[in-house]
């Protein structure tokens, strides 16, 4: 589980165990299916990793795998429950020359319901474009919005449940496949794919898109 602090640097997630999200049984197929053609021996990191468990998963795949958090105590148990991936801090939006220079390019980013957390999506989406080698593929998921799933979240009197603007430093940017689309090909990507992930179609808990850098 996790909880949140706030210090001079700003916000950080604090985790308390090494336990998997809910949400990792149903986005681990869809992200799973658009990581399928990178072969083994590939660099894949994970922007915004928080304890790890999520990128773990693929450790039967023959990549080499990396996380980067900025949450000093998921990072801790990564390392604690997985040591034959590398896991270090870093700040997924703010410049990341520091990451660049220690990880160098990578062939494939996967980054699972962070960008909803994030002030500043753009350069999050900027920077993983540095990270990734020409050619190289961004899988990201967050909750999704469209307008089916908004009128039904309306009539049945769930939107506050929903936005949860009661949880402090909790989601900020509500995505649609149309929004997340125009800023993924804002910074530079192309070949965007989409697929949706829990629950029934047009009601999806959330949304996977793949990218690529040409």
């Amino acid at each position: 589980m996790t909880y949140i602090i706030e210090n001079m640097a700003g916000i950080t997630y604090e985790y308390t165990a090494a336990n998997s999200s809910p949400s990792h049984a149903y986005l681990y197929p869809s992200v799973a299916s658009f990581l399928r053609d990178v072969p083994p021996g590939a660099t894949v990191l994970d922007l915004g990793c928080g304890n790890g468990t999520f990128v773990a998963l693929f450790g039967d795949r023959g990549w080499r795998l990396m996380g980067t958090d900025f949450s000093p105590s998921g990072i801790e148990f990564a390392r604690a429950s997985f040591p034959g991936i590398d896991f270090f801090l870093g700040d997924a939006s703010a410049p990341m020359g520091d990451v660049l220079e220690r990880v160098g390019q990578v062939d494939a980013i996967l980054s699972t319901e962070v960008i909803e957390h994030l002030y500043d999506p753009r350069g999050f989406l900027r920077n993983a474009y540095a990270l990734l080698k020409p050619g190289g593929t961004l899988v990201l998921t967050t909750p999704y919005h469209g307008y089916l799933k908004n009128v039904l979240l309306a009539v049945t009197g769930k939107l506050d449940q929903h936005f949860t603007v009661l949880w402090d430093h909790g989601h900020i940017k509500f995505w649609s496949r149309k929004t997340l689309t125009a800023a993924l090909k804002e910074a530079g990507f192309q070949d965007i794919r989409f697929a949706g992930s829990g629950r029934v179609p047009w009601v999806w808990k959330s949304m996977v898109l793949r990218a690529s850098k040409p």
